[in-house]
C-alpha cells in the first residue's frame, strides 16, 4: 500500500506547521487532525480547520484523504477556531439562567421590589401559570438536551456562550421582573385570554417536543447521518409537509402564546410603582413604562430562527434532489 505525506500550512503565514509521513491513503480527516495535534497540543482537534485552500471551506471530519483531489502529497491549511465548548454544556447554561432568574422574580427575593414584598405572592392566577409555563419550558429544554438532541457538531466556539446567555438571561430577567410586579394587572381579556393563549403554549410545546423526537429518530446515536424528514403518526409532525424547520415553528407559536397570555405586548401600560398622586402646581406623573419584554422576545427569537431555518431549508434542497417542493423554511406557504 502506497503512503501519503500530508503538509500543513498556517492559512494566514503559509508557515510550515507540520509534516506527517507515512499517512494511511484511506485516513480521515479526524485522524489527520488527531495527528497534528501530536506536534502542537495546544491545537486539539476541535480548534482545527482544515482545508485545501487557504479561503476555502473547512473539510469536513469523516472526508478520506485518497478521496481529496490531492495526489500522494497533499498540503493543508490550518486555521484555529479558538477555544471551543461542548455544545451540551452550551444549551445547559443558556437554559439554567432563564430558569433560575425568572424564579427569583417570581419568589420576590429581596432587595427587587422593595422590602414590603420581600416574598409576598401575587393574587393574580395568571402570575402563577406563566411561571408555570415559563419553567416547564426551560426544564423541558435542559430534558431534550440530556436525553433527545443529537448533535451534527460536538462543539462551538467559547465567547459565544457569552453572547447566547445574554441573550436568554437579558430577556428572562426583563420578562420576569414585569410579569411578577406587585402591580401587575392581568390580561385585558381575562379568563378567556388566558385560557386561549395557554392552550396555544401547550400545543406548540407538545409539537415542539414531538418535532425533536422525529428528529433524533432520523439520526442513529454516534453517526453525522442526515435524512429527509418526513410526517409520522404523530399529528404535530404533520408540519412537515409544509415547512422544513416545524420545531421552530411550535417554538415562535409558544413565546406568541406566553405573550398573548401575560398580555407583555409593546404599547401595553406597564405596571410599576406609584410614587403618589400628581399634586396641584406640581408636574403630574410620567406616563408608565412600557412592557415589550415577551414580545421583543419572540420577535428577536423568530428573526434567529428564521435565518437557521432558511439555512437548513438551503441544505435540504442543495442534498437532496428529491426534497418536497412545496415545504418553505419556517411559515407555510410565506416564509
Amino acid at each position: 500500500m502506497k503512503h501519503h505525506e500530508v503538509e500543513i500550512l498556517d492559512a494566514k503565514t503559509r508557515e510550515k506547521l507540520c509534516f506527517l509521513d507515512k499517512v494511511e491513503p484511506h485516513a480521515t480527516i479526524a485522524e489527520i487532525k488527531n495527528l497534528f495535534t501530536k506536534n502542537h497540543p495546544q491545537w486539539y482537534p476541535a480548534r482545527q480547520s482544515l482545508r485545501l485552500d487557504p479561503k476555502g471551506k473547512s473539510l469536513k471530519d469523516e472526508d478520506v484523504l485518497q478521496k481529496l483531489p490531492v495526489g500522494t502529497t497533499a498540503t493543508l491549511y490550518f486555521r484555529d477556531l479558538g477555544a471551543q465548548i461542548s455544545w451540551v454544556t452550551v444549551f445547559l447554561t443558556e437554559y439554567a439562567g432563564p430558569l433560575f432568574i425568572y424564579l427569583l422574580f417570581y419568589f420576590r427575593v429581596p432587595f427587587i421590589y422593595g422590602h414590603k414584598y420581600d416574598f409576598t405572592s401575587s393574587r393574580h392566577t395568571v402570575v402563577h401559570l406563566a411561571c408555570i409555563c415559563h419553567s416547564f419550558h426551560y426544564i423541558k429544554r435542559l430534558l431534550e438536551t440530556l436525553f433527545v438532541h443529537r448533535f451534527s457538531h460536538g462543539t462551538m466556539p467559547l465567547r459565544n456562550i457569552f453572547k447566547n446567555c445574554t441573550y436568554y438571561w437579558g430577556f428572562a430577567a426583563w420578562m420576569a421582573y414585569y410579569i411578577n410586579h406587585p402591580l401587575y394587572t392581568p390580561p385585558t381579556y381575562g379568563a378567556q385570554q388566558v385560557k386561549l393563549a395557554l392552550a396555544i403554549f401547550v400545543i406548540c410545546q407538545l409539537g415542539n417536543f414531538s418535532i425533536h423526537m422525529a428528529l433524533r429518530d432520523l439520526r442513529p446515536a454516534g453517526s453525522k447521518t442526515r435524512k429527509i424528514p418526513y410526517p409520522t403518526k404523530n399529528p404535530f409532525t404533520w408540519l412537515f409537509l409544509l415547512v422544513s424547520c416545524p420545531n421552530y415553528t411550535y417554538e415562535v407559536g409558544s413565546w406568541i402564546g406566553f405573550a398573548i397570555m401575560t398580555q407583555c405586548l409593546p404599547g401595553e401600560p406597564a405596571p410599576f410603582p406609584q410614587v403618589g398622586p400628581a399634586v396641584p402646581g406640581h408636574a403630574a406623573l410620567p406616563d408608565p413604562l412600557l412592557c415589550p419584554a415577551v414580545a421583543l422576545f419572540s420577535l428577536v427569537g423568530f428573526t434567529q430562527m428564521t435565518i437557521w431555518a432558511k439555512g437548513k431549508h438551503r441544505s435540504y434542497l442543495k442534498e437532496f434532489r428529491d426534497y418536497p417542493p412545496l415545504r418553505m423554511p419556517i411559515i407555510p406557504f410565506l416564509l
